[in-house]
């Protein structure tokens, strides 16, 4: 991490020091305030051609002095961090309105008025009163927009998607951009329905800090639609966090949909998995039969004090419903809590001050983990893991002829088929010369996303081509695999695409291939591994439980001499690369083992099995198979 702004390191001090209160409702304000068509207009839009009554992020071009006024009511209230009215100050939102082309001077007067109303109520304080009363932080509110990545709008067309993932990331940066260079501390990417939509949000963040040196601290805060316990797009709240971790913000939090009473056990889980310091701003209550919120600022704040004697907050506010009234009863009634125990990591991960934070970003220890609709994580128990290969096409006849056929629906089946026998993961590969990958790809991910039963599960994006791989991980909310990457294009290709899998939040197979070609000796393999791993950890700052290596299991029986030792290198490399490099996973495609023996299923079957025996005991972790086609070795018969 890089912060460049100096009020990052004044927040991670008073993160330590108290519960850090958030502002309340925007929108309740605005609605309380009567305005009308004209207000919205003010004089700078009088001739525009849409209505725009109900943009309320044109207010604070066209009203300044209403968000101002409101700014300052939460302040007095005991608002720590403010947010910017600039919830819906995005280009896709903004189309409704016709306002694409104002989205950069709306939020750039947004952070102005936050910044004027911050400065207007510490007027006459001074910096050392303002130090010691705890400073205050504006945070860029952007919002989910109203389009959504992992799910169509259209329920005859279950592939078809009404906004791309490189849509939604370039509205995310242009906003972002305008609020960082409005002045923001932090950037809020909150109410997130969809993680998809988030993890746009943090592609286009990331590559936005990677390319100007420039960094400030990231909220990211998710919305649990209903006691499911789900996102809308189908996510649970585990699978989420391991689906944005990869981010590391400075708060991770839950908001919206729900009242502080239906939150409680959400806000509990969080706090139990999250390494992140976690904020929680709820509505006030779950809205009535006319869509208005009842709870009163004494009943909400009691329920928010709940969590913080619990010890599960380190920042709380209020969503829809929540007024100044709400924020001051919760300030008074949290303020000799001790907020929720952090991270040892923290300090280190981020920093004391802007300048120590030059180097790479640490990677965090633990179990590996991944994430569909639900999680996988990787405890020690769990036992070895199946990748399903039969949505290959270079794999399964079957699947290829579906798929050439244009039958992705039946494909799907296939897809099913390998969860149902116990796949943890499913591969998915279309590298055929007659198919326009990219769009395959995309087209049968969009399916699988609206399938819960298919993608509940990891996803395997398998692909030799980048720009297939590439194509996969826009379509995917969960934490998936890019399979795979290599030093055989030199190092600098192979740190580009590894920054680039960091960024879109995936694991990464890693073949054991390099400038020299396919490693088939062991000493190779084990060369070829290692010089990757530091790379990936001291350059890149991959975790080592997010990289996978394969170090080619090669085919035996062909007749040829040299062959007849791949089996025993590779199960031997296991071994080494386990102990050269620690924490890394080993993989690799079973069946190639037995290519010398195609059309006898019985004896392939059987050479699978005996190999993975040896192999598993030597430390591999997982490989491609066909699930629900391996035989029990002890059972296979003693001819064989």
């Amino acid at each position: 991490m890089n912060y460049t702004k100096p009020s990052a390191v004044r927040l991670l001090n008073m993160l330590e020091q108290k519960i850090i209160v958030f502002d309340g409702a925007m929108g309740t304000m605005i609605q309380q305030q009567g305005l009308t068509e004209e207000d919205f207009r003010g004089t700078s839009f009088l001739e525009h051609p849409s209505p725009l009554k109900g943009n309320n992020d044109l207010l604070s071009i066209t009203r300044p002095d209403v968000i101002e006024k409101i700014h300052l009511e939460f302040l007095k209230a005991g608002t720590g961090i403010l947010g910017t009215n600039t919830f819906n100050a995005n280009r896709i939102s903004q189309a409704d309105y016709n306002l694409e082309k104002s989205v950069a001077e709306i939020n750039r007067a947004a952070v102005a008025i936050a910044r004027k109303a911050v400065e207007s109520f510490q007027s006459g304080q001074t910096a050392e009163e303002i130090q010691s009363g705890h400073p205050i932080f504006v945070a860029g509110s952007i919002g989910p927009t109203n389009r959504t990545c992992s799910m169509s709008p259209d329920v005859n067309n279950p592939a078809y998607r009404a906004v791309t993932f490189d849509q939604i990331a370039e509205a995310y940066r242009e906003q972002a951009i305008a609020l960082i260079e409005g002045g923001v501390d932090i950037l809020l990417l909150e109410t997130s329905f969809d993680t998809l939509n988030m993890k746009a949000g943090i592609y286009a963040l990331e590559s936005y800090f990677e390319e100007t040196g420039i960094r400030l601290p990231v909220f990211l805060s998710v919305t649990i639609t209903d006691a499911s316990g789900r996102t809308l797009s189908g996510q649970t709240l585990d699978a989420f966090y391991n689906s944005i971790h990869h981010a590391r913000p400075l708060f991770l939090g839950i908001n919206c949909a729900l009242g502080a009473k239906e939150m409680r056990p959400f806000v509990e889980e969080l706090a139990h998995i999250s390494e992140f310091p976690v904020g929680v701003y709820p509505n006030a209550g779950l809205p009535n039969a006319m869509g208005e919120y009842e709870q009163t600022p004494e009943e909400f704040a009691g329920i928010m004090a709940e969590f913080a004697h619990e010890g599960w907050a380190n920042l709380m506010g209020g969503c829809c419903g929540t007024t100044p009234a709400h924020i001051k009863a919760l300030a008074d009634k949290i303020s000799h809590f001790v907020p929720r125990k952090l991270n040892p990591l923290l300090k280190h991960r981020f920093g004391e001050t802007p300048e120590n934070n030059s180097g790479p970003a640490l990677a965090t220890e633990g179990i590996p983990f991944y994430s569909g609709l639900e999680p996988l994580n990787i405890n020690p128990d769990i036992g070895f893991l199946m990748i399903g290969e039969r949505t290959n096409i270079m794999g399964s006849p079957k699947f290829r002829k579906l798929i050439l056929d244009d039958d992705f629906e039946s494909g799907l089946a296939i897809a099913l088929q390998q969860v149902e026998s116990g796949a943890n993961f499913i591969d998915i590969n279309f590298d055929e010369g007659l198919l326009d990958g990219e769009k395959s790809m995309t087209h049968f991910l969009n399916l699988i996303a609206v399938e819960p039963d298919i993608a509940r599960v990891p996803i395997m994006i398998d692909s030799s081509k980048w720009s297939v791989i590439e194509a996969g991980l826009k379509c995917i909310q969960g934490k998936g695999v890019v399979n795979s990457i290599s030093l055989k294009e030199g190092e600098e290709n192979f740190l580009k695409q590894a920054r680039e899998i960091r960024k879109y939040g995936a694991a990464a197979v890693v073949m054991a291939f390099d400038e020299e070609g396919q490693a088939t000796l062991l000493e190779h393999k084990v060369e070829v591994c290692s010089r990757a791993f530091k790379l990936l950890t001291e350059t890149v700052g991959f975790a080592p439980h997010d990289i996978i290596f394969d170090p080619n299991i090669l085919t035996v029986a062909t007749g040829m001499e040299e062959h007849n030792d791949y089996a025993v290198a590779f199960i031997e490399a296991i071994r080494q690369i386990k102990e050269r490099c620690p924490g890394a996973l080993v993989s690799g495609g079973v069946s190639n083992i037995s290519f010398s023996f195609r059309g006898n299923n019985p004896v392939r079957e059987a050479m699978h099995s005996a190999f993975l025996y040896h192999a598993i005991h030597a430390g591999l972790d997982m490989a491609i198979v066909n699930a629900g086609m391996l035989d029990v070795y002890e059972e296979i018969p003693k001819d064989l």
